[in-house]
């Protein structure tokens, strides 16, 4: 058979426009989901900075949104989409909606026994993550009655997953991406308005924010209920366990679970390490987390968000050229939005910190540790994003246990490399160890699907990536002289801290776009032109 010309056979084809075009609007709706949190930690660091009560609170966080992320948003959400894409290509709408209706009800009964168990058992979990909290007095109490107070939102963020789900094989991105915000809104009102009054009835303000953070929970999972009505959904109060569509997603969801959930187990582990460190390295470690995840979010979940549904498509049509096709269009976009990120996250970690967080009890050490924690998590956001557009295609070719295979390779890598550097680097080591363990997975997960999907073009793949890091080190210069010519006002008053970091992300951003349009990267034009026909159409439509 004659190879089609690469230029032809690998540009972006129109289900890479469908991609770019949702994730174009999922990434609107993360943005503002990212930038509320932004605020949600900043109130945070102002309230209670780095130490004794915002340590206890993320760790009580950390348990139920461990759950979550293993049990909830990741395994049952690529699991629920794999099957209802087929069901919705296949089988039509009747047998589609009594699924959805089956999975809705199993999986809250589920979700309600889980976090019973939890609150029962939430001390000997608190002193299983957490043991060094026992020699700091009321430390570990206040992390089990946060811990109480918080698991429930595994049940609202769970059962949101789903619906999410569902909206998002019905082409809704929007919304669902959307109702995450409604969660930071959730914590930020409540949460602040509790965490004030609290103290008036002598008790600490932190429960405040955990409450908060359970209101929120259940505004993600409500906002979302009127676009599931509309999109003709129509709840059945019947549970259908001999279902062959809910047993299939039990089965995918056992590896899922797993193979999904390598960070997420190595936070487990680097939480333990962490509260054995210095005061505050649980803190630290979480404000940078948190930062590294905006480009996550944007770029890496928005992007995995709008493929996952095209590729269940694709795969359930026995197109498997077009599935290629997308997912290595999608890997070279995530490449182009995260390599870049991760230059400027090392350069402008010091300014950022200090702009957000250096406000209210968050001290000038704090920036500083807490910059050191972010420079070396930012080393593997390309990887935490790529991993994102990986494991769908693993789901859609029904290969499930190499997600597996790659979790526990992950996890070994940190395990062995954060017993080598903890010692020396403390909480540094162990951001370094998580951008290493997910490099691990990354890698492997790649060689497995370069031998699966038997003529990947990854010469056009090395193409892309080589016009990325050619404008990615173009950007890096520009910003890095820049920011000596502002050391001083990045040192200065608020408004010019704002002023310089605003000056050096548009440099970095408009030198890296415009070096990237002039190399012709086919993705970035194909997304730069979509958001361009978008914003010629608004003023007619309105």
């Amino acid at each position: 058979m004659t190879a089609p010309k690469p230029d032809q056979a690998n540009a972006p084809s129109g289900s890479t426009a469908k991609i770019a075009r949702s994730a174009g609007a999922v990434g609107g709706a993360v943005m503002c989901s990212r930038v509320l949190g932004l605020i949600r930690e900043q109130l945070f660091a102002g309230l209670f900075g780095a130490g004794y009560a915002y340590d206890a609170f993320v760790v009580a966080f950390r348990i139920p949104n461990l759950l979550r992320d293993l049990f909830g948003e990741g395994a049952l959400s690529a699991a629920f989409v794999t099957v209802f894409s087929d069901y919705d290509t296949n089988r039509g709408s009747q047998a589609t909606w009594a699924l959805a209706s089956t999975v809705l009800i199993f999986f809250a009964l589920l979700l309600s026994v889980l976090t019973l168990v939890g609150i029962y058992f939430a001390e000997p979990i608190v002193n299983l993550l957490a043991p060094d909290f026992a020699s700091v007095a009321g430390k570990t109490l206040l992390t089990v009655k946060l811990t109480r107070i918080m698991f429930p939102f595994l049940f609202f963020v769970s059962l949101a997953a789903v619906v999410m789900g569902i909206l998002n094989t019905k082409g809704r991105f929007f919304i669902p991406a959307l109702a995450s915000s409604f969660f930071n809104l959730g914590s930020i009102v409540g949460g602040v308005s509790l965490a004030l009054l609290f103290p008036l009835f002598a008790q600490p303000a932190i429960a405040g924010m955990a409450w908060g953070t359970l209101i929120g929970g259940a505004l993600q999972l409500g906002m979302q209920l009127p676009t599931l009505h509309k999109t003709g959904f129509r709840f059945s109060p019947r549970l259908r366990l001999k279902d062959p569509g809910l047993r299939r997603i039990l089965l995918l969801m056992l590896p899922a679970t797993i193979g999904l959930s390598a960070t997420q187990l190595n936070i487990f582990i680097n939480t333990n390490f962490a509260a054995g460190c210095a005061e505050g390295s649980v803190s630290w470690l979480n404000y940078a987390f948190r930062l590294v995840q905006l480009p996550i979010g944007v770029f890496g979940v928005a992007l995995s968000i709008a493929v996952m549904p095209v590729m269940a498509k694709q795969a359930a049509a026995k197109r498997l050229d077009q599935l290629k096709q997308s997912f290595i269009s999608s890997l070279i976009l995530v490449f182009s939005l995260t390599i870049p990120a991760t230059l400027g996250l090392i350069l402008l970690a010091e300014p950022i910190i200090r702009l957000i967080f250096e406000h209210g009890v968050f001290a000038a050490s704090d920036t500083l540790m807490t910059a050191q924690a972010l420079r070396y998590y930012a080393l593997g956001l390309f990887a935490y994003s790529a991993i994102k557009i990986m494991v769908p295609v693993f789901y859609a070719i029904n290969t499930t246990r190499y997600p597996v295979i790659g979790s526990f390779l992950g996890v070994a890598a940190n395990l062995i490399i954060i017993n080598l550097l903890i010692e020396q680097f403390q909480h540094r080591g162990i951001a370094l160890s998580t951008s290493a363990a997910m490099s691990c997975n990354f890698l492997f997960l790649g060689w497995v699907l370069i031998r699966k999907l038997e003529g990947l073009p990854l010469v056009y793949l090395a193409r892309g990536v080589g016009k990325i890091l050619l404008a990615t080190g173009v950007m890096a210069g520009g910003v890095w002289w820049l920011r000596e010519l502002l050391q001083g006002w990045l040192h200065g008053s608020i408004p010019l801290q704002a002023l310089a970091v605003f000056l050096l992300v548009a440099t970095g951003g408009l030198s890296y776009g415009l070096c990237l349009q002039l190399l012709r990267l086919p993705e970035l034009t194909l997304l730069t032109g979509k958001l361009a026909q978008r914003f010629s159409k608004a003023p007619s439509s309105s």
